[in-house]
């Protein structure tokens, strides 16, 4: 008969509640609050709707190619990792049309470009992207 564990909540008997797991190896250990995805979503850019999202508040057009993810919890900083893919040879970034950081805490612009040439922001069907990094 296989065993089973139902707990509420984990936390670390540590410092803060952080809690570790024995990598692959067995001989290294990661955080496991450092290694969880913080933010993900995927957005239809052209209908303006969300098809599912977690520690997204909502999601704001600015123009065609652009949008702007807004979280529910912040982040801690600004200097979180992305990551993200919009439709077949397109760019998924998260920079200004200059090519400028738009990370913030609170949330992230989206640009979406065509995959020849970096000028041509177009919307599409299909958005996702997802941040790790260190909530507030």
């Amino acid at each position: 008969m296989a065993s089973k564990i139902e707990v509420d909540e984990l936390a670390g008997a540590g410092s803060a509640g952080v809690m570790t797991v024995v990598g692959e190896g067995g001989s290294t250990t990661t955080n496991l609050q450092q290694g969880l995805i913080k933010i993900w979503f995927q957005y239809n850019h052209d209908a303006e709707s969300t098809y599912d999202s977690f520690n997204v508040g909502s999601i704001t057009d600015r123009n065609t190619g652009n949008f702007i993810v807004n979280f529910t919890n912040n982040m801690g900083n600004d200097d979180y990792a992305l990551a993200g893919a919009a439709g077949y040879g397109y760019s998924f970034c998260f920079e200004d049309n200059e090519g400028e950081k738009t990370s913030a805490t609170s949330s992230n612009l989206v640009h979406i470009v065509t995959a020849e040439d970096t000028s041509g922001a177009v919307d599409q069907t299909v958005c996702s992207g997802m941040i790790s990094g260190d909530l507030a």
